[in-house]
């Protein structure tokens, strides 16, 4: 797997090299994130979302709450008349902010 398609993350175990592919989302905790793995495992880091959302490339990332980070290739589908949330592909309900509403609609009709 090449450099590009890939971040490096600090744990307590070393140094772990991820792809973006398999980063389903990622959820603020505090001063910590917990990311969201397509093998259906989480790992929490020590560093915020911002850090995430600057380090992760802005065309497969969106930022739709202030403390979710999606992966735009893993949306199941989304709902906006009735509940402004998406749904991904580990069925998780991610709610989408009021102010994010028209910028993300536009992003997924793209």
């Amino acid at each position: 797997m090449n450099k590009q398609n890939t971040i490096l993350l600090s744990t307590c175990k070393g140094l772990i090299n991820i792809p973006f592919s398999e980063i389903i989302r990622v959820e603020a905790l505090s001063n910590y994130s917990k990311l969201f793995f397509t093998n259906g495992k989480t790992l929490v880091v020590a560093k915020v979302l911002q850090w995430f959302q600057t380090n992760l490339p802005q065309q497969k990332f969106v930022r739709i709450h202030r403390s979710h980070l999606i992966n735009m290739e893993h949306i199941k589908y989304s709902i906006f008349e009735t509940k402004n949330e998406v749904t991904l592909i580990d069925n998780s309900h991610i709610e989408i902010a009021r102010r994010k509403k028209a910028s993300i609609r536009k992003l997924l009709a793209a």
